[in-house]
């Protein structure tokens, strides 16, 4: 009995010793591998913050070039802006796609009465141009006065053709019978006057003709000459 205990108490020693080293072990293993990890965990710390560094400038050298391109896209315009505007002028802008309605509104935008039926604000602004809004009304009076140009100049034409007139000295017969009221017989008898009494000195003369008064004067005064 003594050496069976004995031998009892030394295999328990002996377990007792082996799990001891385990759970040393284990222990030591479990400090090893939180090392590792924690190790692990700094180089990815590390790593990520280089490639954020990294990202973060890659992303400030894009935004500089779009900058650099925007502004070598970007242009700059002086134009004459007048009419029916707040700040009749010339103004100045920078940028890119810039249209008429951009010029205008920096010139103090559309008056109430301004007339844009024939002005396109949607028009690509072009350096040095001269953009003229219209008030209300202005182009129909610009038509009128057109007309009333036209029609001047018609009358000066017409007054033109009056001014080829008829010489009473040297007209044919059938000239003399396209004056107002003078048929065959009476230019035969201004042919006659004539050729009798010599020429007419002044148109007034024409009443010499027998059967030409001042009433039928006054129908080819303006038609006759000496």
């Amino acid at each position: 009995m003594g050496f069976v205990g004995g031998k009892a108490q030394a295999i328990a020693l002996l377990v007792l010793a082996c799990a001891a080293g385990g759970i040393g072990a284990l222990w030591q293993g479990c400090d090893l591998h939180e090392l590792v990890i924690e190790r692990e965990v700094r180089e990815d710390a590390s790593g990520d913050a280089a490639v954020d560094t990294r990202d973060t400038a890659d992303e400030g050298e894009g935004l500089d070039e779009v900058q650099e391109a925007a502004q070598a896209e970007a242009g700059h315009f002086v134009v004459h802006v007048d009419g029916a505007v707040g700040k009749p002028g010339v103004v100045e802008l920078t940028g890119s796609d810039l249209r008429v309605f951009d010029a205008v509104s920096l010139a103090g935008g559309l008056l109430d009465d301004a007339d844009t039926t024939q002005v396109n604000l949607a028009e690509p602004l072009s350096d040095g141009a001269k953009i003229h809004i219209p008030h209300e009304g202005e182009l129909s009076g610009q038509v009128e006065q057109s007309l009333s140009g036209q029609a001047q100049t018609s009358g000066a034409t017409g007054s033109g053709e009056a001014t080829l007139l008829v010489n009473i000295n040297t007209a044919s017969s059938e000239e003399l019978q396209t004056l107002n009221g003078v048929g065959e017989a009476t230019a035969k008898a201004i042919i006659e006057e004539r050729e009798r009494g010599g020429p007419f000195a002044t148109p007034e003369d024409l009443m010499r003709v027998s059967g030409i008064g001042e009433k039928k004067f006054s129908k080819v005064k303006d038609s006759i000459c000496v």
